[in-house]
């Protein structure tokens, strides 16, 4: 069940969650996408290209980015995502994505959640900030 607004605080931290970007996931969702890039399933390719191994592609860190708001609110509605790529997401990694409430918007009825995804380093490799109207 998701908090309603009223229950929402600002500052409030969503459960993090470390999704799975292992080679075989990874080769799901490009085959389910049809990207057929190499550089996110194959590590020649991928350095060749100049990066360090196989990336996982932006639009799925997009949607584990939106996957941790729908967990802590299965019933929210993710009305924006924006998304900045600061460094590639290997595949492989062991990332963390977290997310806290930096706003609240009493007449819209709408929070707005700042997303981060950092590698087992700690490196932040994706930021978002959504704006979610919950019940």
């Amino acid at each position: 069940m998701s908090p309603s607004f009223d229950e929402t605080r600002f500052g409030e931290e969503l459960p993090a969650d470390v999704p799975d970007v292992g080679l075989e996931a990874v080769k799901r969702f490009t085959r389910t996408t049809g990207m057929r890039a190499g550089r996110f399933v194959d590590a020649e390719a991928a350095r060749k290209e100049g990066l360090p191994g196989p990336i996982v592609p932006g639009i799925m860190s997009q949607g584990i980015l939106a996957a941790v708001i729908h967990r802590w609110a299965p019933d929210a509605e993710v009305l924006r995502l924006d998304t900045t790529f600061r460094a590639p997401l290997l595949v492989g990694s062991r990332p963390t994505c977290r997310a806290v409430v930096t706003d609240r918007d009493e007449a819209a009825r709408t929070v707005e959640v700042d997303l981060t995804l950092a590698n087992e380093a700690g490196e932040t490799r994706v930021v978002g900030t959504a704006r979610v109207r919950l019940p």
